[in-house]
C-alpha cells in the first residue's frame, strides 16, 4: 500500500477490494466505503431526501449514531417500542406511531440478531415509507436466507474497532435501488461527482469519505468475517439453549431460520421471580469468574438529556421552535424498552470461547439465578 501514489479512496485498489469483498456477502450494487456506521446512516438519510419536518421511527435502545444523521437533517426521531425477546423494534407498534409525516423507518439489527426485517418491510410498502437497515452491530446476521441490508431500501454496516470486523473506525452504506445509489457517493462527499469529476456542488454535504489505509485493513477483516460471525451465532445459541427453564433467566431468542451473529449475548431477569437487582446479579456472576456487566445503555434514548432538554442544535431545536413540529420527548415512553433496560444483564461471549467455555458459563449463570430464588422465597415467608 505504501508504493501506491496517493492514499485518497477514490479509484484506491484498497477501497475497490474492500467493496470487491464486501459484495461477496451482500449483493448490493452500489457501495460507498465512508469514515464510520454514523456517517454510512447520514449519508443513507440524505441520499433518501429526509427533509425538515420529515418523521423517521426509529427503536429507542440503539446507538446514538442511528439518530444522529436524522437530526442533522432536521428531520423528527420517533421512538417505537421493541420486541421483548431479541430487543428490536416491533412492527407492531411502528403501526401505531405512522402519521401523515412519517417518511421512512430505520430498522436497527440490535446485537448481530436480525429483527423482524419482513414484517417491518410489510409495514414499509403498506404505507409508501423507506426502510433504512442499521447493520452495525450485525456482520454475517442473515433473515432466513437473505443477508440482513438486502430488504430494506437502504443498508448501513459499521467497521468500528469493536464490531466483529474492524479498521479502527469505518463503514458502508449500500443499496440495488438506482434512485438512491448514484447519490450515494456525492452524499458522502461534499456532494462532489467523482465520477463526472465535478466539484459543482448541487446541495449540502459532508466529507464522510474512508482513506486506503482504513480500507485496507476492513478489507484484511472481511475475509475473517464469516467465520467470526458463525462461531459467535453458533455459541450464542448455545448459551440460550442452556438457559432455556432457568428460573428467573429470560434468554435472547434468535428466530430458527435465521442467522444470528451475537455481537452481544444480553440476557434479562424477572424480578418477580429473583427478588434482586441485576447489579447483585452481576457480581454474584462475576464472583462466579464470568465476565459481565449489570445494563445495556444507560437510558432509552429519549431519556438522554439532549432529548429531554430538545438541545440538538446550540441548546435548541430549530424546527420545534419555529413550530414545524409538536414532538416532545418528555412526553416520549417505550415500556418494553423501559423494563429491557432495568432487568439486562450484558454477559461476554466471542468466538475464542469453546463449548466447555460457554457449558461453565451456562452453569455458573444457573446456580446465581437458583441462589436468588431461594434467597427471595425465604425472604417472603
Amino acid at each position: 500500500m505504501i508504493s501506491q501514489p496517493s492514499l485518497f479512496y477514490w479509484n484506491g485498489p484498497q477501497t475497490k477490494l474492500l467493496v470487491e469483498r464486501f459484495q461477496k456477502y451482500y449483493p448490493l450494487r452500489h457501495v460507498m466505503p465512508c469514515s464510520s456506521g454514523t456517517a454510512a446512516i447520514h449519508i443513507a438519510v440524505l441520499a433518501a431526501g429526509i427533509a425538515p419536518g420529515d418523521e423517521v421511527i426509529v427503536p429507542p435502545v440503539t446507538d446514538l449514531g442511528t439518530v444522529i444523521g436524522v437530526l442533522y437533517q432536521q428531520a423528527v426521531p420517533v421512538f417505537a417500542d421493541i420486541e421483548p425477546h431479541r430487543y428490536t423494534l416491533s412492527a407492531a407498534d411502528v403501526r401505531k406511531k405512522i402519521t401523515r409525516r412519517t417518511k421512512a423507518i430505520i430498522a436497527v439489527h440490535l446485537m448481530g440478531n436480525p429483527c423482524d426485517i419482513k414484517a417491518l418491510k410489510q409495514v414499509a410498502d403498506e404505507h409508501g415509507l423507506l426502510l433504512i437497515e442499521d447493520c452495525a452491530q450485525a456482520w454475517g446476521a442473515m433473515s432466513g436466507d437473505q443477508p440482513v441490508g438486502t430488504i430494506g431500501d437502504l443498508a448501513c454496516y459499521s467497521l468500528n474497532d469493536f464490531k466483529h470486523i474492524g479498521c479502527g473506525d469505518g463503514g458502508l452504506v449500500a443499496t440495488n435501488d438506482a434512485r438512491f445509489g448514484a447519490l450515494l457517493q456525492r452524499r458522502g462527499d461534499k456532494d462532489y461527482d467523482r465520477v463526472q469529476e465535478s466539484r459543482l456542488s448541487e446541495t449540502l454535504a459532508p466529507n464522510y469519505r474512508i482513506t486506503e489505509p482504513q480500507a485496507a485493513v476492513a478489507a484484511v477483516q472481511m475475509t475473517r468475517m464469516w467465520e467470526i460471525t458463525g462461531q459467535r451465532g453458533e455459541r450464542g445459541r448455545r448459551l440460550t439453549d442452556l438457559l432455556r427453564g432457568v428460573a428467573g433467566v429470560q434468554p435472547p431468542e434468535a428466530e430458527p431460520h435465521d442467522r444470528w451473529s451475537c455481537w452481544h449475548y444480553i440476557l434479562r431477569l424477572v424480578p418477580a421471580v429473583l427478588r434482586c437487582r441485576p447489579k447483585q446479579f452481576t457480581d454474584a456472576l462475576s464472583a462466579e469468574g464470568v465476565a459481565c456487566e449489570a445494563g445495556y445503555m444507560p437510558a432509552p434514548l429519549y431519556r438522554y438529556p439532549l432529548f429531554q432538554n430538545h438541545a440538538f442544535f446550540a441548546g435548541g431545536w430549530p424546527i420545534r421552535q419555529s413550530g414545524v413540529t409538536k414532538m416532545d420527548y418528555r412526553k416520549v415512553g417505550c415500556p418494553e424498552a423501559e423494563a429491557f433496560l432495568k432487568t439486562c444483564v450484558k454477559v461476554r461471549l466471542n468466538e475464542a470461547m469453546d463449548d466447555a467455555w460457554i457449558d461453565a458459563m451456562a452453569a455458573a449463570i444457573a446456580k446465581v439465578a437458583r441462589w436468588h430464588v431461594k434467597a427471595g422465597v425465604e425472604r417472603t415467608r
